[in-house]
């Protein structure tokens, strides 16, 4: 797979919410990078332009669509010039990898090619996921791979489009894996038996020759891989648990083999049996280890199950099934009761319930009629909808919940750095200590055959495989819960960072609230017509999307049914003050106290009287402002005058007050921190027992406020918000939690999002995060432990290389599994 952040760098837009970088050149001082950052910050839908005079680059942040064509532009009118810095992402399926110093050295490779800027490879998934500097080639491809082959291992481009719930490949193999294990369980069990039989009074021995036979065929047969693996390692210059396994098992084999020959007819000191076995059992454990990721990968395979192949679209009165590639956006497609659907759309005609619990958590069905978005993947209950297509492919909300997932999942946590480290030194630490275990026990007078079986068994106990699977199982089973709850989680970097959380700053509106406000209360100053300062208002608002401009419409609607308000021009949204706008050569605007204050406009005694009751009973305030006076009405004339207060009401989430109170119970203390008013925000926050507010804060001012409580706290700070003026305290908070409810913007400053707008998933995010965060734990302490205690006592001789070879094996199985665990979490009440 490969994804393009620019496909065509000057040409291709940007979309809402996105962030790119450019090289500039030409700067000579901090003044240049001043005035590129002014001239870029001028270029419509630019939100924020941030300039690096010591490495010559700007970053851009915009939330509308904009050309890196007209962003270059703009800095070539200021003087300098500008070019689009093209990043890419490729990803490999790599094989042949057994444990994490494979891993580590696939990086290393990966990381060594030129426009490789980062790689990581995930043992759980065996794939990597290469960052580019510049667009993905085919020659660049081609050179990913033979770095990977170089490096003795297999690796294969992962196509954007391969959506094959699991690869019929991947189940062969699994197959043919479980029957060599069995064939090798099959010759093994004729060299085991006699030693099991001795206990019970029961001896009878194969003849040398016999055990000869049966062994060499597991050895050269079945432990055939470990030998192709660990040469390969050996000509990369490097170690890894193949290399572990073969030395262990050819000295007993050989060992054994000297044996039958110096001395004919004496089985006492053979060792046939430990050979076998330590391979039969490292084969079964690798078995069911490769079942047991399989599981952990359950949620991007149960997405990948919900795409259907196929549409049935109208066009000139008829229905017709097409591929869904052959499916455009605006194309009119049909889903009947019991279908999944297809494409990203809104309805046009039906109405319906649609199940979206695998996209959003959701277990009851959501109500749709005409005009209500539905999204790909969920399933169409009783009626037959027809829905006008707004994304396809690549583009719909589940396409991109994938990308989201297989990212986190690719992804490695913070805590994984320091298990490469240890990866890195294991294998040849664990090659110095079987040569010395080799040599103290040779010196303490012992037979050799007694210090080479003390040396195999440090050589089989030690595996790195635990280790390298401990971190990235947990992420993968983690995410994988996380998504079928709602809950979609950016990188392992956020997964990690979440459980530590001790503070989440709640925004109000959207988030708290069901964001639905209505205009409750609408009173004009004194000589001013109700009517026309309604249809002035309206008029204004009509541009914006805020809830609060909605509820003005609405309400004006309802007013004057079937009547549109005057036409408004050059509509423009104040951050965190209002939206002011052009009615003829007038301009009136819609917005906070605050604003007033600053444009030092007087409000009149009665209607400030009101405004202290309203927002008293918890009602947001916002006023109307415009012209002071009739006269004149054709020459421009500013907001001058304070025309009307408009107070509106909204409702607190049902689920808000259980979502705190469990936060509360998790030791996690919940903050109101808003652009409302006081009264609004008391008001929410009685209903809800939050104790700590922030009220009328702008957007720049939230950002400081969850900075501020950062240091107060000394903890983990999260935000949770929804909307384009919580997007820089999400972005300022150690984790942002953002409503998919929301605008692009929040999701794309915060580190979590909530697939569906309720608050009880906050605790839901964090609780996953904390459980993830103790199997990771639990897995490294239970992988360092089994070396910890397991090496000592196979260099001691407390240890025989069978027993070794079996708590090799339980140990990676039982790292997995203790990771699957995970997939029992359940959202509570």
């Amino acid at each position: 797979m490969s994804t393009s952040t620019l496909a065509d760098p000057v040409a291709a837009p940007l979309d809402a919410s996105s962030v790119a970088e450019f090289d500039i050149h030409g700067m000579t001082c901090a003044a240049c990078a001043t005035r590129v950052e002014k001239a870029l910050a001028k270029v419509p839908g630019v939100t924020r332009a941030a300039v690096n005079f010591a490495t010559e680059k700007a970053t851009v942040e915009a939330d509308a669509p904009v050309t890196p064509a007209a962003l270059v532009a703009a800095v070539e009118k200021a003087g300098y010039e500008a070019a689009p810095v093209t990043t890419d992402t490729a990803e490999l399926a790599i094989g042949g990898m057994t444990c994490a110093a494979c891993a580590n050295r696939v990086e290393k490779a990966l990381a060594r090619v030129p426009g490789v800027t980062g790689a990581a490879v995930n043992l759980a998934n065996e794939k990597a996921t290469v960052n580019l500097r510049g667009p993905l080639t085919g020659e660049q491809m081609d050179a990913l791979v033979a770095a990977v082959t170089k490096a003795g291992y297999e690796a294969t481009p992962v196509l954007a489009d391969a959506s094959a719930p699991e690869p019929a490949r991947a189940r062969d193999a699994t197959r043919r894996e479980l029957v060599a294990v069995l064939a090798s369980a099959v010759l093994t069990v004729p060299l085991v038996v006699p030693m099991l039989a001795h206990p019970f009074g029961l001896r009878f021995e194969l003849v040398p020759l016999a055990q000869l036979a049966l062994a060499t065929l597991v050895q050269a047969c079945f432990g055939a891989r470990f030998y192709h693996a660990a040469w390969k390692a050996v000509r990369a210059g490097a170690g890894n648990m193949d290399l572990l396994v073969a030395l262990g098992t050819s000295a007993a084999w050989g060992v054994s083999l000297y044996e039958t020959f110096a001395h004919p007819g004496d089985t006492a000191h053979l060792y046939f049996e430990a050979s076998a076995v330590v391979i039969t059992l490292v084969r079964f454990g690798k078995w069911l280890e490769t079942r047991a990721k399989r599981q952990t990968t359950d949620a991007i395979r149960a997405l990948n199950a919900l795409r259907p192949e196929r549409a049935r679209v109208r066009a000139d009165g008829a229905e017709r099934e097409v591929p869904l590639a052959q499916v455009r956006v605006g194309t009119i497609v049909v889903a009947h009761p019991g279908e999944r659907l297809p494409v990203d759309g809104v309805v046009l005609e039906g109405r319906s319930h649609v199940d979206e619990s695998l996209i959003t958590g959701e277990s009851l069905p959501v109500p749709k009629e005409p005009g209500d978005a539905v999204t790909a993947g969920s399933i169409n209950g009783e009626g037959a909808i027809a829905v006008r297509t707004t994304a396809i492919g690549a583009e719909t909300t589940l396409a991109r919940i994938i990308r989201l997932v297989e990212s986190a999942q690719a992804g490695k946590a913070p805590i994984q750095r320091l298990v490469d480290r240890v990866s890195e030194i294991f294998v040849p630490a664990i090659l110095v200590i079987a040569v010395l275990t080799l040599v103290g026990w040779l010196l303490a007078g012992a037979p050799a055959e007694t210090a080479i079986l003390n040396a195999v068994a440090v050589l089989v106990i030690a595996c790195p495989c635990a280790l390298g699977l401990a971190t990235p199982a947990a992420i993968m089973a983690g995410t994988g819960v996380a998504a079928r709850h709602g809950v979609l989680i950016k990188d392992a970097e956020a997964l990690e960072t979440a459980h530590g959380v001790t503070v989440v700053a709640f925004d109000k509106t959207g988030t708290l609230t069901l964001g639905q406000p209505s205009l409750n209360a609408f009173e004009t100053a004194e000589n001013v017509d109700a009517d026309a300062a309604l249809g002035f208002a309206a008029a204004v608002q009509r541009q914006s999307e805020h809830p609060l401009a909605k509820a003005v419409t609405k309400a004006f609607e309802a007013a004057h049914p079937g009547t549109q308000p005057p036409a408004a021009a050059h509509a423009r949204a104040v951050p965190g003050r209002g939206v002011e706008a052009r009615i003829g050569s007038r301009r009136y605007a819609v917005g906070s106290r605050r604003w007033l204050d600053e444009l030092e406009l007087a409000v009149p005694p009665e209607l400030a009287a009101r405004a202290r009751e309203l927002e008293a009973a918890g009602h947001t305030i916002s006023w109307l402002t415009g012209p002071a006076s009739d006269e004149n009405a054709d020459a421009d004339a500013d907001a001058d005058a304070v025309l009307a207060l408009l107070a509106f009401g909204d409702t607190v989430k049902p689920t808000a007050r259980a979502a705190i109170e469990r936060l509360a119970k998790m030791g996690v203390r919940s903050v109101l921190v808003t652009g409302d008013n006081a009264g609004s925000a008391a008001d929410v926050a009685a209903q809800l027992g939050i104790k700590e507010v922030h009220a009328q804060v702008l957007p720049d001012d939230k950002a400081r406020t969850i900075r501020d409580l950062k240091m107060q706290s000394g903890g983990i700070v999260a935000m949770a918000g929804d909307g384009i003026n919580d997007a820089p305290a999400l972005a300022a908070a150690d984790i942002g939690i953002a409503m998919a409810t929301g605008t692009d913007v929040a999701m794309h400053a915060a580190g979590i999002t909530l697939m569906r707008g309720d608050p009880a998933l906050v605790a839901a995010a964090l609780d996953i995060s904390r459980r993830t965060w103790n199997k990771i734990r639990q897995n490294l302490f239970w992988a360092f432990v089994y070396n910890l205690i397991g090496i000592p006592l196979a260099a001691f001789g407390l240890l025989n290389p069978m027993l070794a070879g079996a708590a090799m094996a339980f140990s990676s199985v039982s790292v997995v599994t203790n990771a699957l665990l995970l997939r029992r979490w359940r959202e509570r009440g």
